[in-house]
């Protein structure tokens, strides 16, 4: 089953990597309202979706010093341990 990720604009290497990689990409707002098994931010000093209190049940990843290989990698170590 190809995996759903919110990625963050501004990441485009890394969206284009992981739609290679069978991965439907969708923007980071239809985070909240969509069943996602990745979040990829640009950093983690962004305050996501501009909330304090929402609650995203998918791993968040800070894509900060990876390449779109590394991130790939640690999404689909998330999975292993979730299933």
């Amino acid at each position: 089953m190809n995996k759903v990720v919110a990625v963050d604009d501004g990441l485009a290497p890394v969206k284009n990597y992981l739609s290679e990689q069978g991965c439907r990409i969708i923007d980071i707002d239809a985070a909240q309202n969509q069943k996602v098994d990745a979040v990829i931010l640009s950093g983690m000093d962004r305050n996501f979706l501009g909330m304090t209190d929402i609650r995203i049940d998918a791993p968040v990843v800070s894509a900060e010093g990876m390449t779109p290989e590394e991130i790939w990698m640690t999404i689909k170590q998330f999975s292993r341990h979730m299933q």
